[in-house]
């Protein structure tokens, strides 16, 4: 059967993942991801494609939210208390425009000087109400589209396989920042998740939601923060290539009802559909 193998929460936009054991899956996906965001000094979001710096930032979120820790390699670290109250500013993510509370000028100062450029941490707030469109809508904090990625080991290894012929290396399963990793059973072929509409782990349930369209933070190797191209989407795109003319990887979900993961529960499909490639 299929199981998960891996659950990453991204606490930050944009920056390092935490792989965990056991995770709580709100209406807006795992809980603390991507609740907070790194933005310009006028509102704007950075990320990878332009500061691939972020992925040497890592977060770690108290299991209440109260407490955010940022720290990275040469910077040391900075702690802060999260304020849910304080005043909200507008901030855009891809010409969107939403409510972010900002985190105060410690984080802003250290963020400054990681990215080299001036930066402050908004939050999401408690009011937030962004719905992400899909086949199944449903909540999203600061994701760039649905609350949940979903990505297959196989289909990993098939991309592995096709940039091998190409004389690439393989790449980690880090570089598509996926939530939920899964193995074995149907997702043993590869691209299954592409065809997966409703999805049940433990007392949870997903809703299929779209394809997850790839983009240039694929190139960037997390570990390093620099990007190295141009795989993978040079390889992708020569058999992952959607209608739309996007290149797609992994599948995007919404949370039809929320509960508890923990690495080694059953995912199991319980309708399926036609992939939309």
């Amino acid at each position: 059967m299929a199981r998960v193998v891996d659950l990453v929460c991204y606490p930050v936009k944009g920056c390092a993942g935490t792989s965990m054991s056991e995770a709580v899956l709100t209406p807006a996906g795992l809980a603390h991801d991507r609740s907070f965001m790194v933005i310009s000094e006028d509102g704007v979001f950075r990320t990878q494609r332009r500061h691939p710096r972020l992925a040497l930032i890592r977060p770690t979120v108290s299991s209440d939210g109260a407490r955010l820790v940022l720290g990275a390699d040469g910077h040391g670290s900075v702690g802060l208390d999260v304020t849910t109250s304080g005043p909200r500013r507008d901030v855009d993510l891809f010409g969107a425009m939403f409510r972010g509370i900002d985190q105060g000028e410690d984080a802003a100062a250290w963020l400054s000087e990681v990215l080299g450029t001036p930066s402050r941490l908004v939050r999401v707030p408690p009011e937030h109400d962004r719905i992400a469109e899909g086949l199944v809508s449903g909540p999203s904090g600061y994701a760039d589209s649905s609350a949940v990625h979903l990505l297959s080991v196989a289909s990993l290894d098939l991309l592995n396989r096709r940039m091998a012929e190409r004389g690439a290396p393989p790449l980690p399963m880090d570089r598509f920042r996926p939530n939920i990793v899964v193995d074995g059973g149907w997702a043993d072929e590869p691209h299954a998740e592409d065809r997966a509409r409703r999805v049940g782990i433990g007392d949870a349930e997903l809703g299929y939601a779209k394809l997850a369209v790839r983009c240039a933070v694929t190139l960037v190797a997390q570990e390093a923060g620099v990007r190295r191209g141009p795989e993978p989407l040079r390889t992708l795109a020569g058999y992952r290539r959607a209608a739309s003319g996007g290149v797609v990887f992994g599948a995007k979900f919404s949370v039809i009802a929320p509960g508890k993961l923990s690495a080694g529960d059953e995912v199991a499909v319980t309708e399926w559909g036609d992939a939309e490639l």
